[in-house]
């Protein structure tokens, strides 16, 4: 299968230089904390690995920047799915080599590693959501309505990554050992799906897209980052006494509760309203159509009953 040309290669060439740039800077915290041989073979191990994908990317990124312009993402949530995947994969084995020796990066780096993700994650899916190029969204308030509901996405991408980075930042007590893994593979399904979700919704709406009509992953996102995310980060500030959870994050996630919680109220109660204006409205439509279609028969028996009277055979 040849695949379609893009329509924009500006797209296709950020796309590829972001996410080779993540994963080149994550590979370079591979190689150093490992030293002698072994340093040798990780550097042999990545580089490999790397072109690979690239070879993969090289496809999947030209059918991104082919569908850009449309109102489909489904490119865009493959290359979403393998970014994070092989990402998180990398991101794992470097926690794994904190967890190991504490001592081999300083602090400073640990807070780059969670600077470069949280930069570098949440700009990928704005570039894949390409809110600029939806030529069909014409209207600026939808447009701005549209933005404003993913901007909710990357704030829960930032709140995702918060608790992962958790696991490598300094820390005085450690969490259990099976407290960490179920964190950060929780984290790790929330990266490679929710933001599947917002795009796949993008999709399904298709060119007569109505935003206030997404509401599958608010829903999500309430459940599995604004509630579970609480608990969450209470547990640990209050079994394990962990000094590093971000109040400012707890209370965004009580004011996101309390906002989804009411407008899904008010949606609710428009529902209700609404069945009776559309019935009107199914009515008016129907008497519309009804009114023509009996003409056609009239007509012809106009044409029809004339023709006995006409007949002067009578006469003559």
């Amino acid at each position: 299968m040849v695949p379609p040309p893009p329509t924009n290669k500006p797209h296709v060439c950020l796309s590829t230089i972001l996410i080779m740039s993540s994963m080149a800077l994550i590979d370079a915290y591979l190689v150093e904390q490992n030293h002698g041989p072994r340093k040798i073979g990780i550097c042999i191990m990545v580089m490999v690995g790397d072109i690979c994908f690239l070879i993969i990317l090289r496809y999947v990124a030209v059918w991104v920047g082919a569908e850009v312009r449309t109102a489909k993402r489904g490119y865009a949530m493959i290359l979403w799915f393998l970014y994070i995947f092989v990402l998180e994969i990398k991101v794992y084995f470097v926690y794994q080599n904190y967890k190991a020796d504490r001592k081999s990066l300083d602090a400073l780096a640990r807070k780059a590693l969670t600077l470069l993700l949280s930069i570098c994650i949440p700009v990928l899916f704005v570039v894949l959501v390409a809110i600029d190029h939806m030529e069909y969204v014409r209207a600026f308030k939808k447009r701005e309505e549209i933005r404003n509901r993913l901007f909710w996405v990357v704030v829960d991408l930032l709140d995702i990554l918060d608790i992962q980075a958790n696991l490598w930042e300094p820390q005085k007590k450690g969490l259990p050992l099976w407290a960490e893994g179920l964190m950060f593979f929780y984290c790790y399904i929330l990266l490679l799906v929710l933001p599947c979700v917002s795009l796949s919704e993008i999709s399904m709406q298709g060119i007569n897209i109505v935003p206030h009509k997404m509401l599958l992953y608010p829903i999500l996102s309430l459940v599995t980052i604004n509630i579970i995310t609480l608990f969450i980060r209470g547990g640990n500030m209050l079994l394990y006494r962990d000094a590093r959870v971000s109040g400012i994050l707890i209370g965004k996630n009580i004011l996101a509760i309390i906002l989804k919680t009411c407008s899904f109220v008010q949606y609710r109660r428009q529902l209700q309203n609404a069945p009776p204006a559309f019935g009107v409205e199914l009515q008016k439509n129907s008497v519309a159509h009804a009114r023509p279609a009996p003409t056609p028969p009239q007509v012809v028996m106009q044409d029809q009953t004339p023709l006995p009277e006409v007949t002067t055979c009578e006469h003559t």
